[in-house]
């Protein structure tokens, strides 16, 4: 599937130093995908970012228009609170 990225999301990827690649690893194959407000759903995978540290890295997406439109992007050490 084929994704457009807003320019938060494109800003965000740069500020936080999010691999590209995961990034695509979370769109194409997520290990979840959780409803989220507005319409919006949280596509997300653990990874391990080379420290050692298991990470979730959430892209917030608008899927419901064509082609889905990706929000924003970020990494989270609280795994826990997301992951269902």
């Amino acid at each position: 599937m084929r994704f457009n990225l807003s320019n938060h999301a494109l800003e965000e990827i740069e500020r936080r130093r999010i691999p590209f690649t995961l990034l695509e690893s979370v769109l194409e194959t997520p290990q979840q995908v959780i409803s989220e407000k507005n319409e919006k759903k949280a596509y997300q995978s653990q990874f391990n970012f080379g420290d050692n540290k298991t990470f979730l890295l959430r892209a917030i997406v608008i899927d419901n228009i064509d082609p889905p439109v990706v929000v924003t992007v970020y990494r989270t050490s609280k795994i826990k609170k997301y992951w269902r």
